[in-house]
């Protein structure tokens, strides 16, 4: 069993100056902590994985494609491969759990 803490996870991203924490890796996923800061810009860019956001906490809309919606804690998102998709409107830190299957290389 791997078993993680968020407050863990969030310093030890912070620690190492990142937006994003890839802490696990398996055959079939990976799973990341993802934080933007109240006001920032998202950077990504369309990926070739499937992906499952979780809104952990914060404040913010995403647009995937041409739908947008907000959210907030406990918001859940789908995003298929190689769609784009951006976090804005950023109002309060947001930090997100990410689902990436297959696994992000």
């Amino acid at each position: 069993m791997k078993a993680f803490r968020l407050d863990e996870l969030e310093a030890e991203r912070a620690a190492n100056d990142g937006a994003y924490l890839q802490f696990l890796h398996e055959r079939n996923m990976s799973v990341g902590l993802y934080a933007l800061d109240a006001g920032e810009l998202d950077p990504q860019q369309p990926h070739r994985q499937d992906e499952v956001y979780l809104v952990v906490s914060g404040r913010a809309s995403i647009t995937v494609g041409t739908e947008t919606t907000p959210v907030g804690r406990g918001s859940v998102v789908y995003v298929p491969a190689g769609v784009a998709h951006k976090f804005h409107h950023i109002s309060e830190d947001l930090r997100v759990l990410v689902v990436f299957s297959p696994p992000e290389s």
